[in-house]
């Protein structure tokens, strides 16, 4: 993990500190992509077994995971393992019902009633990574709020094992959320499936879930295209910003940074400590640690794109870390708390020393679907009304419009809309009569 001193580092420098990998190869992704989402859009089922044969290895006799296969699946879990998902979905019920949006009506003058009612969107498309570790993590976290909005179509497409079979683990937790519709898709070929839809696998309204920088390319193109779906957000490759001080354990930081960095070599993990003695403490622990992990490989290439920076106070790191606005936020601090309101843009926020990355990531309760690429700017995780659209409702009475007609008059005879203007006055007519 490359070392630097923020403040002897230029504007341009400091960009530079804080740029993403997936940055750097935008424009060669997204050409790809777009040849691949009109081969998928073009040829349907045949260009997705060409393209799982191509990038998977396997060729399927039949793209959607069979009700036989979702039904053998438990079997081939360890008890230990159906216990943990069962806990983890029941956690992350409990945290996202909590935080459900209501409907509501208030009288907003006499006579004028407005409502916000929600509705379930019809159709969602759920995409769990599994290409080079699966995610049946993933699976709840979509799967249980989808569930909790009332979504009648849930479809959800993740990558085939070697065997051409889904991973079981994915197929218990979907399962688990009450998904029946499973197919084995995985890249952006899965997105542009259910995006446009193709003989086999349903045309959704809307798409979630992770992936990597060609997922995410091929979800923000699909929500562009004449006919294609809206996405939840740019949800990219990994990424976590760890604010340590002098007195956070080396170990712990060390050990939360390789657990982004192993998700990909694409991932990006970056540490800011007012602490020289903080930082080569933990490049000792990166080394140490590294060896005995079976994905060093991948870890060890994400580390290149990572950075160790020195920065002159815990005030300044935040206003780095607010700047790139991560993914993953921990702040290893003694007081990490107080430092909460000076968070003013990240994913989800793990506060002190005994609240790993990790346990987001599985059954804290939280959603691990999270805003990355600096999209934490903007949007949050992945929760309820995500898969729910808001209507309003306006019910007016004589009284309501004679009321407020007035008001509507003089802002439409302002905007210079005769016909808005005629619509309300010819009703305050009908009343005054």
């Amino acid at each position: 993990m490359k070392r630097l001193d923020w403040n002897a580092l230029d504007a341009d420098a400091q960009a530079a500190a804080l740029r993403r990998p997936s940055q750097v190869t935008a424009a060669e992704t997204s050409a790809a992509v777009s040849r691949l989402i009109e081969a998928v859009r073009a040829r349907g089922d045949d260009e997705l077994r060409a393209l799982t044969q191509r990038f998977d290895g396997v060729e399927l006799a039949a793209l959607q995971a069979s009700a036989d296969e979702i039904a053998a699946a438990p079997a081939q879990l360890s008890p230990a393992l159906r216990i943990a998902i069962d806990d983890a979905a029941a956690r992350i019920e409990t945290f996202h019902a909590a935080g459900m949006t209501r409907a509501y009506a208030v009288d907003t003058a006499p006579g004028v009633r407005c409502e916000r009612m929600l509705r379930p969107i019809p159709r969602v498309g759920l995409y769990v990574p599994a290409g080079s570790a699966p995610l049946p993590s993933t699976a709840l976290m979509l799967g249980v709020p989808a569930r909790l909005a009332g979504c009648p179509e849930v479809v959800l497409c993740t990558p085939p094992r070697a065997d051409g079979s889904a991973d079981p683990a994915v197929l218990y937790a979907a399962a688990r959320c009450g998904i029946g519709t499973v197919f084995k898709l995985g890249g952006a070929q899965a997105i542009a499936a259910m995006a446009f839809g193709t003989r086999s696998v349903p045309k959704c309204d809307k798409l979630f879930g992770p992936g990597n920088g060609y997922v995410t390319e091929a979800k923000r193109q699909v929500s562009m295209l004449d006919g294609g779906a809206a996405i939840d957000m740019p949800a990219g490759p990994s990424e976590v910003l760890v604010i340590a001080d002098a007195g956070a354990n080396p170990a712990f930081v060390a050990a939360d940074l390789l657990s982004q960095a192993e998700h990909g070599p694409d991932s990006q993990v970056i540490l800011l400590s007012d602490s020289d003695a903080l930082l080569d403490a933990v490049d000792v622990e990166l080394r140490t640690q590294l060896d005995t992990l079976s994905r060093a490989g991948v870890a060890t290439r994400a580390l290149d794109a990572s950075r160790g920076i020195r920065v002159a106070s815990i005030g300044q790191a935040l206003e780095v870390s607010n700047r790139y606005a991560p993914e993953h936020l921990i702040l290893a601090l003694r007081d990490a708390r107080v430092w909460l309101p000076q968070v003013a843009s990240a994913g989800s926020v793990f506060l002190g020393d005994w609240a790993p990355e990790a346990l987001g990531d599985y059954c804290s309760g939280t959603n691990h679907v999270l805003p990355t690429s600096g999209a934490a700017r903007f949007t949050g995780g992945v929760n309820v009304a995500s898969f729910q659209v808001a209507i309003t409702v306006q019910e007016v009475t004589r009284e309501g419009v004679a009321a407020i007609g007035p008001c509507a008059v003089e802002l439409a005879n302002a905007e210079g809309l005769d016909a808005h203007r005629q619509a309300v006055a010819l009703r305050l007519q009908a009343v005054a009569a």
